[in-house]
């Protein structure tokens, strides 16, 4: 029920013009905001992995099956405990990098950079 009523938060605040819809102007706002400028194409090509209009029953479906196979809340701490080794709560950029792009999936440089560019590590 809390996930849900995330999910309704998160949807408002794309959801830009208040009507009921996230459309491609919403996620124009929505990347614009984070400091992101994305062309149409990319944006058109993000509504198109819904199967519909993507209003907020379609939202909640879409997130259920992206987040269907993500990591626990545990998995997820124990990975940052791998590369917190000073066990200090915080990662430097550096460490955070090597540990992108040389371990698992590995990040290219580019993905990297864009990760960055949305959101900026302190340090």
């Amino acid at each position: 029920q809390q996930q849900i009523q995330e999910f309704k938060e998160a949807f408002t605040i794309i959801d830009q013009n208040r009507d009921g819809f996230v459309d491609a102007t919403d996620l124009k706002d929505m990347w614009a905001s984070l400091g992101v400028i994305k062309d149409d194409a990319f944006l058109q090509a993000m509504l198109k992995e819904a199967t519909g209009p993507l209003n907020f029953t379609m939202f909640l479906t879409f997130m259920g099956e992206k987040l269907q196979n993500t990591d626990s809340d545990d998995m997820l701490v124990s990975a940052f405990l791998t590369v917190d080794t000073e066990n200090t709560g915080l990662i430097t950029r550096q460490v955070f990098t090597n540990a992108l792009t040389q371990l698992g999936d590995r990040f290219t440089k580019e993905e990297i950079n864009q990760m960055y560019d949305v959101a900026p590590m302190k340090g």
